[in-house]
């Protein structure tokens, strides 16, 4: 009988340890780490598959409009900065970010002019793999601004986490984590974000 009393209130005692635990930040703060880094590796994804389609779109492009070398040049040195710039969510700093951002929306305002000469170009627009790839492109830009909108909110969370008690006490005992350097979404980023799934460039 008292050995079932014991093994009972170990049983409890320990319920109670783990629960206590998960909610001071002993489970949580992983989950939220392991959230960030999963957020940030679907935005680079998205931002690689943009750049994937770029070579395509330019020999389309070129094929109508091969006078147009200056546009079609910023877009290819542009895709070039872009794919040198790499992030590491946890050990990033505010310049890193604002660099690798910096990098990306260079390459977002290149293809943006670049579309824009297309325009210019009915054959180039009739192109039935022009079209193809224009659509790919907007969607992969909708995808970006989604991903990024979750990866600014899976940051905070974290920081939250760290820097907030009860689970701030745990971090500072078990862990040690700083906060984590945040992104930032411009007003035209926010809105398209929220909207529902449409780009045009």
């Amino acid at each position: 009988m008292h050995q079932r009393i014991r093994f009972g209130v170990l049983t409890l005692s320990a319920a109670l340890v783990a629960s206590s635990l998960s909610g001071c930040g002993f489970q949580s703060i992983p989950q939220a780490l392991n959230k960030v880094e999963a957020a940030v590796a679907e935005v680079t994804n998205q931002y690689k598959r943009r750049v994937d389609l770029i070579p395509n779109l330019v020999r389309t492009v070129k094929g109508y409009a091969s006078h147009e070398k200056e546009t079609l040049s910023a877009v290819i040195s542009a895709r070039a900065r872009a794919t040198q710039m790499t992030i590491d969510p946890s050990n990033s700093t505010p310049e890193q970010i604002q660099a690798y951002q910096s990098a990306q929306g260079g390459l977002s305002q290149a293809l943006g002019r670049l579309m824009m000469v297309s325009e210019r170009y009915p054959d180039l627009k009739a192109d039935r793999q022009f079209r193809e790839l224009q659509a790919q492109l907007e969607g992969t830009e909708n995808r970006i601004a989604i991903a990024r909108q979750r990866h600014i909110e899976s940051i905070r969370e974290f920081n939250d986490l760290v820097t907030v008690p009860p689970s701030s006490i745990t971090n500072s005992l078990l862990y040690q984590h700083e906060k984590m350097a945040q992104w930032t979404l411009d007003d035209a980023e926010r809105a398209e974000a929220e909207r529902a799934p449409e780009v045009a460039f």
